[in-house]
């Protein structure tokens, strides 16, 4: 499955907010989504950026592709990421 990590537009006219979901690739404009990770509400000052970790890092093991704005909210935010127990490190 070619799973993307993008952007939900909700709220109203003038006044943005938006969910930051897991969708499949094929049917991405029909509105229908796997997961929401997280959120981000512009109109804050700063704007808002909230990710549920564990479930983010989950899909980006999978192999699920952000968005070029949800990787640029993803460093912005600062989140970490749980390291990969399965690939060890070697010293």
């Amino acid at each position: 499955m070619a799973a993307v990590i993008r952007l939900a537009r909700r709220g109203g006219k003038k006044s943005p907010f938006y969910r930051i979901i897991v969708t499949d690739r094929r049917y991405a404009g029909d509105g229908s989504r796997l997961e929401q990770v997280g959120t981000y509400d512009p109109r804050q000052q700063p704007s808002r950026i909230e990710f549920k970790a564990e479930r983010l890092a989950a899909w980006l093991k999978r192999g699920a592709k952000p968005s070029p704005t949800v990787a640029q909210l993803i460093k912005q935010s600062g989140v970490q990421l749980a390291p990969d127990p399965a690939a060890g490190e070697t010293s």
